[in-house]
């Protein structure tokens, strides 16, 4: 138990530390922030347990981090089984993403792809399908990128190959994101 605990305290308190991983995050910050004063949205993606962090990230934004303010749109891709499904079966699993990218968004969205890996190919599909609408892109990743690392707009990279604490750290990473987001918004409204 205390193991686990001090793996936890040890990777967050390498990304504090790390300079430019924090620099990313508040770039990302100030992206989502514009990007929802000019009429966009925040879609999400992720398999497993990213795909719960994605879920949980968006009930943060549509319902309330920590204050009263307007809803905040989000759309979670990994939410919808009837789509995924078919999806899945007519053109392939790697594609379930990226034909909902295709279908949903917009030139002033976000993306924001959540793989441990980095490497999740219908994540990695997502993101270059998004891209190729003109919207942002982030990966909120681990170890060392993986392949979504090198395309996605924002990467912001957990420094760790452990799944759990990579995890942790994403949920984390994604309350300070929906804090700050939440705060500048409900200033401007």
């Amino acid at each position: 138990m205390k193991k686990g605990f001090e793996e936890s305290i040890n990777i967050k308190n390498k990304i504090l530390n790390d300079q430019e991983l924090c620099g990313i995050i508040q770039e990302v910050c100030l992206t989502i922030i514009e990007s929802y004063k000019n009429g966009g949205k925040i879609i999400l993606c992720g398999n497993g347990g990213s795909a719960s962090d994605a879920l949980h990230i968006a009930g943060e934004l549509i319902g309330r981090f920590q204050m009263e303010r307007k809803s905040l749109p989000a759309i979670v891709l990994n939410a919808d089984i009837a789509t995924m499904t078919a999806i899945a079966n007519d053109y392939g699993y790697e594609n379930v993403f990226s034909r909902q990218v295709e279908g949903l968004m917009a030139g002033e969205d976000i993306l924001i792809g959540i793989s441990t890996s980095g490497n999740s190919d219908n994540v990695y599909r997502a993101i270059i399908k998004a891209k190729e609408i003109g919207g942002r892109t982030i990966g909120l990743l681990g170890g060392n990128g993986g392949k979504i690392g090198g395309v996605a707009d924002f990467s912001i990279i957990v420094p760790s190959d452990v799944t759990a604490r990579v995890q942790e750290s994403h949920i984390t990473i994604g309350h300070i994101i929906c804090e700050i987001v939440e705060s500048v918004i409900s200033e401007l409204c």
